[in-house]
């Protein structure tokens, strides 16, 4: 089946739609998300926040076909889950984790180029010359065409952040999921991250993002909005502005939270005042 020919969807222009969405696991008795509604629409670039336990996880895996709702509809670029093959479905989805498995000794051309089957392991009669390059247009995308010999195990955090980035990338997606990719890097290594992710944005103008974190300083100020989880339910979502308050944070984590943004750029700490 041509999954792009056969896209439809009840929400013009959307890529992700969600519908009275609930995820319960039985074996404990948890509910783990709760009457989720939420629409992601073509170039539209999502925060997915909420604490430890809140189902971000959970929600961001349902966005990637990796498993279907116990109730509830859940459509991903079109097709809904239950009614579509999700390998094919997931084939059109790009996913970034930090627990991607990729072989350490692999030069950063080569993990890109596993990109373009899906697999760990290169499978090298399947790149053609046209799909070698793009693994190496890819990391020029993304500020990184030097690396393209080194072993990604020895690549820094956020050099393997953005090469694992250009491998979710060759496949085109319209979809890209992005699970804590800023995870464990230092402060340079997360500016230049965030400048990539800005770039791309701004370079492919039909692309749609979620990032799951938990600090807004690592928000690309192409991030316009913003869905917060508490205890498996949709406490708020809409714009940045109107969704990054303190009141809304505060709400979110159950602690004073102060917001501030600055240049486009979001940051947040504990509004506990101290005494000076």
């Amino acid at each position: 089946m041509d999954l792009e020919a056969e896209r439809t969807t009840d929400e013009p222009g959307s890529v992700v739609d969600l519908k009275g969405v609930n995820v319960r696991r039985f074996t404990a008795d948890q509910v783990i998300l709760k009457d989720v509604d939420w629409t992601v629409r073509v170039g539209e670039h999502w925060a997915l926040l909420g604490g430890n336990g809140a189902g971000k996880t959970t929600l961001l895996r349902l966005l990637g076909a990796q498993m279907h709702p116990t109730t509830g509809t859940v459509k991903v670029l079109g097709h809904r889950l239950g009614q579509v093959d999700v390998r094919e479905l997931r084939a059109l989805i790009g996913h970034v984790t930090s627990a991607q498995r990729v072989p350490q000794d692999a030069p950063a051309h080569t993990v890109v180029l596993t990109g373009h089957t899906g697999t760990v392991q290169p499978l090298w009669r399947e790149y053609s010359e046209d799909v070698r390059q793009r693994a190496y247009d890819l990391l020029a995308e993304m500020e990184i065409k030097e690396l393209a010999d080194r072993p990604y195990g020895v690549c820094s955090g956020g050099q393997r952040a953005r090469i694992l980035i250009a491998r979710a990338l060759m496949a085109s997606p319209a979809l890209l999921l992005l699970d804590e990719p800023f995870n464990a890097l230092d402060l340079p290594s997360r500016e230049d991250l965030v400048e990539a992710m800005h770039q791309l944005a701004l370079g492919r103008p039909g692309l749609s993002t979620v990032t799951v974190t938990h600090h807004l300083e690592e928000l690309s100020p192409a991030i316009a909005h913003v869905l917060l989880l508490k205890e498996g339910r949709v406490l708020h979502h809409g714009t940045a502005d109107e969704v990054l308050t303190d009141a809304w944070m505060t709400a979110c984590f159950s602690r004073p939270i102060a917001v501030q943004r600055h240049h486009g750029r979001w940051a947040a700490y504990s509004g506990q005042e101290y005494a000076p």
